[in-house]
């Protein structure tokens, strides 16, 4: 059984005007890792989600739901 999870990390990423190269480095992954966990390719690690909410300095569930996040502006 697959499980989706959905993610803010772009969302993120442009408000803070961060490349994913840059992100990447800040992790300590692959920048390539970062468009799969965007586009929802990849699930990270429960290690690697609380680093990601760690670097953009929010609750892990303002970046990660199992549910998809609402549209902006709808």
């Amino acid at each position: 059984m697959s499980e989706t999870i959905y993610n803010r990390i772009a969302m993120l990423r442009a408000e803070r005007g961060t490349s994913r190269r840059e992100l990447a480095e800040a992790l300590g992954v692959h920048y390539q890792t970062v468009g799969y966990l965007e586009r929802g390719e990849y699930s990270p690690s429960l290690h690697l989600a609380l680093r990601i909410a760690e670097h953009f300095e929010v609750p892990v569930e303002v970046v990660f739901s199992t549910r998809p996040f609402p549209r902006l502006g709808t």
